[in-house]
């Protein structure tokens, strides 16, 4: 039995939807802090960028969470009263499930993910977390670089899907991304504006606190856009 993280995004369609979920990132703390199911939470809203972005998307909202293994996983996001509304108000969502195969770094304060070795399980893809708190005195120097890596992962035929989340607007941010093998992942992460970037963010301190985690894609639930994104697995191929 081994850790199991579950991604949910959910777009709202309606202006009052949208503003009830606004409302949620703050009410729904304390049904997911009261599930024993749950290990680690997070609310999110998201951004219209590819990875981290300061523009904010009113419309989709995201929950990760940690269970202890995929069957509890599944059951609970499927019925759990917090998702369950998520679910109800929402115009479509989707949920992908994760395990950790390594893991560096703090989310506000913690290590999150139970990293364990690779066993063949899953889909074949991989996924990408960052999570990091800018620093204001380095936001500035931060959001001049971002664009042109969001621009180029936007532009990258091998990523599957791609989204930019966050706790709070402009400083701390999610980027997530899923990719068909750990090979183009890596090729990414190595070259261009990305790379330049990590090498700036260890230069000048721009984060007060990061993680990186890298998961097998184990299985989806919902659609987004229509169809399930892991749908282009196969295209990738």
């Amino acid at each position: 039995m081994s850790q199991t993280v579950s991604l949910s995004f959910f777009r709202f369609g309606t202006v009052p939807a949208r503003f009830w979920a606004i409302g949620q990132m703050g009410l729904a703390r304390i049904g997911l802090s009261r599930s024993r199911e749950i290990g680690f939470w997070k609310l999110c809203g998201s951004g219209t960028g590819e990875g981290f972005t300061p523009v904010l998307l009113p419309n989709v909202f995201a929950i990760v969470a940690t269970w202890p293994d995929a069957d509890t996983a599944r059951h609970g996001t499927r019925t759990n009263p917090v998702f369950r509304k998520f679910a109800a108000k929402s115009q479509e969502h989707w949920t992908v499930f994760l395990g950790a195969r390594s893991a560096r770094g703090n989310w506000s304060g913690v290590e999150p993910f139970d990293c364990v070795a690779d066993d063949g399980t899953g889909t074949g893809a991989v996924a990408a977390l960052t999570r990091a708190i800018v620093r204001p005195a380095k936001a500035l120097r931060f959001w001049d670089r971002v664009p042109e890596i969001s621009e180029r992962i936007g532009r990258d035929p091998n990523v599957v899907f791609k989204i930019g989340i966050g706790e709070v607007p402009l400083l701390h941010q999610v980027t997530f991304s899923i990719w068909p093998n750990i090979d183009d992942m890596a090729a990414f992460a190595r070259t261009g504006a990305h790379a330049e970037a990590i090498r700036a963010v260890r230069e000048n301190g721009w984060f007060r606190e990061e993680l990186y985690a890298r998961f097998a894609v184990l299985s989806d639930e919902g659609t987004w856009n229509g169809t399930s994104p892991l749908s282009r697995l196969t295209e990738t191929a």
